[in-house]
């Protein structure tokens, strides 16, 4: 990796699944992070085997020569009280600083479908205006507590949530404060919900702040019926994968993220079965096809 500004990284969810524990739940954390290690990426993101406390954190990700890089933080502004929601932001944001990281991923999931095996994809929420308001509003604060900390929110788009498509997530930006709430960019949520992740990057990336890489088998996803099947399915069908397996142009989006002077992580991440796709050898050849890019 020749461009400095950039570190690569790789998620936790390439060896065991948050949504479905069941999924890649015989593997350790060390060995985990040793196989990060071994495939020459710089740092990772919290996922469910982590400990809970800072100084653990720092001591696993230390053991393995590792940074940290963010963690995925679920909101439900628009569904729970949303001081309370501001209070857990608060909390989550103290645990990451100390841990070393400088990214929350937040996503509202008030009546989200991703988590839910039988509800399919066409059942996701939608905003009205008056919860497009209120979710702005509460993420400018949850940003202004997030900057208090010197760390950054990047709002997490994903399949299933209310801000999922083109338009949700250009609407939420129009409304929230460019200077509180940044984007977390995933090209593979990005293209299954239709959008050109490289127009998208090209139009979007100065309010990016946060990059996960996420391939998608276009034969896989071809064949999703967004009216019976669910976003759990899909992952099980095995929709995602790491880039340089799938179909997506990461060489066209890496060269819009090398002209716009992006600085930060960019992070691998593919919802897969461990026991059908091995996470050892996808990360090292996603590594490899990463490196190629940014080194032309």
């Amino acid at each position: 990796m020749s461009d400095q500004n950039i570190k690569i990284g790789i998620a936790p969810i390439n060896w065991s699944n948050d949504d479905m524990p069941e999924i890649g739940g015989d593997y350790a954390l060390d060995t985990i992070l040793s196989e990060m290690s071994e495939a020459g990426y710089k740092g990772t993101e919290i996922g469910n085997k982590f400990p809970s406390n800072d100084k653990d954190i720092k001591n696993v990700l230390k053991k393995h020569n590792l940074e940290l890089a963010s963690s995925w933080h679920s909101t439900f502004f628009l569904s729970q009280d949303i001081d309370s929601q501001l209070e857990k932001v608060r909390q989550k944001c103290s645990l990451l600083n100390k841990a070393g990281a400088k990214i929350i991923n937040i996503a509202e999931c008030s009546n989200s479908v991703h988590g839910d095996m039988n509800s399919p994809l066409d059942l996701k929420p939608v905003c009205s205006e008056d919860e497009y308001n209120i979710l702005a509003e509460s993420l400018n604060k949850a940003g202004d507590i997030c900057n208090s900390f010197g760390m950054s929110l990047a709002f997490h788009h994903h399949m299933g949530t209310y801000i999922q498509n083109e338009i949700e997530i250009e609407t939420l930006l129009s409304k929230t404060d460019p200077s509180s709430v940044y984007l977390c960019a995933d090209t593979g949520h990005l293209y299954f919900a239709g959008v050109n992740p490289i127009k998208f990057f090209e139009k979007h990336l100065q309010r990016i702040k946060h990059i996960h890489f996420k391939d998608l088998r276009l034969q896989v996803l071809e064949n999703i019926n967004f009216q019976s099947e669910s976003f759990l399915k899909s992952v099980l069908k095995g929709v995602f994968t790491v880039p340089g397996d799938g179909g997506i142009d990461f060489v066209s989006i890496g060269n819009v993220i090398k002209a716009s002077g992006y600085e930060g992580w960019i992070i691998v991440e593919a919802e897969q079965d461990p026991a059908i796709y091995n996470p050892l050898e996808l990360a090292i050849s996603s590594k490899k096809y990463l490196d190629k890019i940014w080194s032309n």
